[in-house]
Order: structure tokens, then sequence, then C-alpha cells
């Protein structure tokens, strides 16, 4: 663990701070259903504004999420009523195999889908979850035993994972429980298995993407997608690493998940303390102030996610200094980052979907914007400091 790394200048949310963020969120939201109930919000905002969108990206599934965590916070039955009609959208999505081919079927399916079966009994809910399970073992490869994220299946130059997809697994395991049939946890677990021994460098952080060779399986390389460079630690990708090592824990129990946990969380920690004033990533943490860079509130709001999820399974004292952290990016967050309705449509402000650099693979997309999955950790975020939340991942 890191000493001494709290930033004094840094004070934790307050039971305030998390009164008003939730009341300013639930606003939002509520002023949005006609507009977001039958469409949906695309990836990112425009001049943080949201414009409804058909549900066909990666994202959609953090809306209904957010209408899920929104219902349970108020008992509002207009939350519930728009989260089971965007159910009935990704009912059709999967059986019509609209904007599936890739494997983020745990993003769309268990903030929709699984949280509509836990929460409120939704048979449509289940069969839709099971379906999108069933789609994404599809993408598994016996050789190399790994998930493909993107492409045509088994394409030469798709035969590649990503950290991502630690947060897709939860579906599997969901999957196994509801059925019995242990071929879903199988291939999760050697999933993460493949991910965790090959996406984290010796320095503890991480890779976007990693390939292998579609010959043989065996490891081929590291590079990234959309951080800075290869060897720099995409600080979104760093995020998904903390989250999905708390989780992979939860569903193995595998006390490497808890070393590798401290060590990608320690990497993440000692980056945002040394080179960022607010406790806030740059969109890569090679990043610091000096950089004037944009930020990427919405890896902050996963980490600090992350972090509350693995400190129920730590030791006291680890558990409370992971959660002061998680605390301190809550409050910088809720200070700095956190929308009203006279700003923006969404919930959090100053995240990046793509930046372009001149060593990675995209071009400027949703840079300074809301996006949909920040929007959606901000309030998990919250709800994480207000309850006992039973996870939908």
């Amino acid at each position: 663990m890191l000493e001494n790394t709290t930033h004094n200048n840094i004070l934790c949310i307050n039971n305030d701070e998390i009164a008003n963020s939730i009341q300013h969120a639930i606003v939002i939201l509520q002023m949005g259903l006609p507009e977001f109930t039958h469409q949906f919000k695309p990836e990112v905002s425009h001049n943080n504004y949201y414009t409804p969108a058909p549900n066909g990206s990666w994202t959609a599934g953090f809306l209904t999420g957010q209408y899920w965590l929104a219902w349970e916070l108020t008992s509002k039955d207009v939350f519930k009523s728009a989260a089971l009609v965007h159910v009935d959208s990704f009912d059709v999505r999967i059986k019509e195999k609209l904007g599936v081919d890739h494997h983020d079927m745990g993003f769309l399916y268990s903030l929709s889908c699984v949280a509509a079966w836990r929460l409120v009994g939704s048979e449509s809910g289940r069969d839709a979850a099971m379906m999108a399970a069933d789609h994404l073992i599809k993408r598994f490869h016996t050789k190399g035993h790994f998930i493909q994220a993107w492409g045509a299946v088994g394409a030469k130059e798709n035969y590649r994972l990503i950290i991502d997809c630690l947060m897709n697994l939860p579906l599997l395991y969901w999957a196994t429980e509801e059925t019995g049939d242990v071929k879903y946890r199988d291939i999760a677990r050697l999933h993460t298995q493949t991910s965790l021994k090959n996406l984290i460098r010796e320095d503890a952080s991480t890779y976007h993407t990693y390939y292998f060779d579609p010959e043989t399986g065996a490891p081929d390389r590291g590079v990234t997608a959309q951080g800075y460079q290869d060897s720099s630690p995409w600080a979104r990708g760093q995020a998904w690493g903390i989250y999905g090592t708390a989780l992979a824990y939860l569903y193995t129990k595998d006390a490497a998940c808890i070393d590798l946990f401290y060590k990608v969380t320690d990497f993440f920690i000692k980056s945002v303390m040394a080179d960022c004033e607010d406790m806030i990533p740059y969109w890569d943490l090679c990043f610091t102030d000096a950089d004037h860079e944009p930020k990427d509130s919405s890896a902050a709001a996963i980490a600090a996610c992350g972090m509350l999820e693995m400190a129920k399974f730590l030791p006291a004292e680890k558990a409370a200094y992971y959660t002061h952290i998680a605390k301190q990016m809550a409050g910088s967050l809720a200070r700095h980052y956190a929308t009203t309705k006279e700003i923006s449509n969404g919930l959090l402000l100053h995240g990046v979907y793509a930046k372009a650099s001149p060593h990675n693979t995209v071009t400027d997309f949703g840079v300074d914007e809301c996006t949909l999955w920040g929007d959606y950790f901000w309030l998990e975020l919250l709800t994480r400091l207000t309850k006992d939340w039973v996870l939908y991942w």
C-alpha cells in the first residue's frame, strides 16, 4: 500500500454533497424522460448536451442503468417504467442482432436486463440477457483463451482482447448462476486469467489491448487504441483494471486478484496524487498538470467504484485507505465536475471518449464532454456512498 499519499487539500465528499449531487442527478434524469424513454442518449454529449439516438451504440445500457439506480434511490415509478421500455428495446436488439458484433454485451445487458430481472423479476429482461450471454461466448477463442473484442471473429487483425472486457464478464457468471451451466463461468475465468497475465505491465500500468497469434494462441504484443501511445497508461483503461480486478475477485475469490488490484490501483493513485492537483486524471496517466491536456472524469468515477467494491474484501486498514481515496475523488467530482440542469442534461462534465495522438489509432471524439458511462459511474458511486448497493454487474 502507498504511504502518505493522501491529498490533504482534497476533502472527502460529505453527506450533504452526496445528497445534493443525487438530487441534481435525479432532476436531470427525470427532466429527460420525455426525450430519452423511447430513444437513448448517444455515447457522448455535444457542448454538454445529449440529443436522442436509437439503441445502437455499445454505451446504451449505461442510460438504462442510470434509470434503475434512480428508481432504487427514489422509488419513483417513472424511472422503472422508462427502464422497462428500454428492456423491450434491448430484447429486440439481441434477437435481431443489431449492433452486437463486439464483446460489450455486459455493458449493454448487465445494466439493463440483468438489473431488470434482479430488481423487478422481468422475464423478458432475463431472456434477453441470456441471449446476450450466448452471443458473447461465441467470441471466445480456445487458441489464446480470450474473448475477442472487435471485428470479424478470428480475423488476424482483430485477434485480441481489451482491458474493458473485464467489466463484461459478470454477465457470464450470472448466466451460470441462472442456468447451472458452467460453460459461461469457465469462459469468464479463462478470459480473466489471460487478461490479468498479459495486460498488466511490470510497473503495474496496463495495456489497453493485447494481440495473440491466431495460429498458436501465443501472446504477441500489447498496444493501445485510445491511449497516448503503446507504452503509456490510458487512464480509463487503468480504471477498468481497478474495477475489473475487483469484480474478478468477487466472482472467483482468487487471492491473486487482490494482489493485482493493489498494484494497478496504487499505480493509478500515485499518478493522480503526483500529477493532478484535483485528483482527477488526464485522459492518459502520462500527463501532468503542466501538459494542459483534457481530463477524463469518467476514469475517476470508474476507479472510485472499483475501490469501494474491493474494499468489502480487504483488511480494515487497507479498506479504509482505498475508501478514503475514493471519497476524496468523489468530493472533487462533486465540487468541480458534476452538472446541474442549467448547464447540461448529462451528469458529469469533462470526460473523454477518444483523444487523438501521433501514436494511437483514433480521432478526436467526445473530448471535454459528458460521457454516458461517466454519468452512469458517477451515479453508481453516489449510490454506493448512500446504501449497501447490490451490484447489477
